[in-house]
């Protein structure tokens, strides 16, 4: 998977990897009245959480079946908005998101894209994470019981502006494993983690980017343009 700037038509494709992590409310945790199987493991991953790291793979299969390449990376979450999508490989690429500002870094264009962090969650489920209290009247939420190992609960956006149709959060051992979502397009997306640390001390440069001398910088932090990801 790469982000780069695209017409408007593959606005769709926006948030089927960060974005999506970050709207289903990783850094905040499930009101209390959600208390059944998955939700309860949900409820305990979020308690207390103020900064998370670990790693993931995220595979997609576009909706004639095509299977994409396994993209490989790092994930480092804190709390107020702010992350690091660092994938490493098949394509390097850096995405983060400073509370203010998201960068997209593409270092084989030597391009990196930047725009209002604010503009980037309008119409999305993400403006929820800074009121929790919202959750249950933004996603209907569905406990699908246990399947490949795993606790099941399914968030279907209730908005007309979510960018994608449901996610599937798997849960073991109080631990998110797997986030599975499917976006208006009809491409599904599977996204394994592992090697979680709660509450890691992060340093404060890993929410910070500063373009590598020579790169071109599209757009600014009040620029309209956005940035989709194109499946391989």
């Amino acid at each position: 998977m790469r982000f780069l700037l695209l017409p408007s038509f593959h606005r769709s494709r926006w948030m089927t990897g960060v974005m999506a992590l970050l709207t289903l409310g990783l850094l905040n945790p499930v009101p209390a009245w959600a208390g059944a199987d998955a939700r309860a493991q949900f409820n305990t991953f979020a308690r207390a959480l103020h900064s998370l790291s670990g790693q993931f793979s995220q595979r997609s299969v576009d909706m004639n079946g095509r299977v994409g390449r396994l993209v490989h990376g790092t994930i480092a979450l804190a709390k107020p908005r702010r992350f690091r999508w660092q994938i490493t490989a098949p394509y390097p690429q850096t995405i983060v998101a400073d509370g203010h500002k998201i960068w997209v870094y593409d270092p084989q264009l030597e391009q990196v894209s930047v725009r209002d962090q604010s503009h980037a969650e309008a119409h999305s489920p993400l403006s929820v994470l800074t009121d929790p209290g919202l959750l249950g009247k933004t996603y209907k939420l569905v406990e699908e019981g246990s399947r490949d190992g795993l606790q099941w609960l399914r968030l279907r956006p209730k908005t007309r502006h979510a960018q994608f149709k449901y996610a599937e959060l798997g849960f073991a051992d109080n631990e998110l494993r797997v986030m599975r979502f499917e976006d208006l397009l009809g491409d599904q997306t599977t996204i394994r983690f592992s090697h979680w640390q709660r509450n890691p001390v992060l340093p404060a440069q890993t929410f910070r980017f500063v373009p590598p001398p020579g790169t071109d910088i599209v757009g600014t932090a009040a620029s309209t343009l956005q940035t989709y990801p194109i499946q391989h």
